[in-house]
């Protein structure tokens, strides 16, 4: 079995999940009683995702503007730039736990994510352009 099991179609239902965390968590956890930049800087890291999973190039992209392997590159910098945040940036507690934990599970789907699987716009575009012409 692959290490790389985690389709494109998976991979985008988690990238809106993770969204959602990235965005919601900050005001159920109430990072900003601790650290006002840990709250700003999650939300923005969600909607940052939520715009480039719109736009890439998978099924579920809307645009299909950005290749899949950039998504997966972008979701590993997102995930070090979250991992390192806390300690560069000196908040702690929940937010701290918070941001590593979202991290780690990132990049942990990033190397599980299927690279060279065809995108939907892909097996679409390969589909139409393969048609016999009659």
């Amino acid at each position: 079995m692959s290490m790389r099991f985690i389709s494109p179609r998976v991979h985008g239902v988690l990238d809106y999940a993770v969204a959602a965390g990235l965005m919601g968590a900050p005001l159920v956890l109430d990072f900003a009683a601790s650290s006002v930049v840990s709250a700003v800087l999650s939300i923005a890291a969600g909607i940052g995702l939520t715009v480039y999973s719109l736009l890439t190039n998978y099924s579920a992209g809307l645009r299909h503007l950005i290749p899949w392997r950039i998504h997966l590159m972008l979701d590993a910098v997102a995930a070090v730039v979250l991992l390192v945040a806390p300690f560069v940036l000196g908040f702690g507690g929940v937010a701290r736990v918070f941001y590593v934990t979202v991290a780690i599970s990132v990049l942990a789907v990033v190397a599980a994510s299927q690279i060279d699987a065809d995108t939907a716009a892909d097996a679409t575009q390969k589909a139409f352009v393969s048609r016999p012409s009659a």
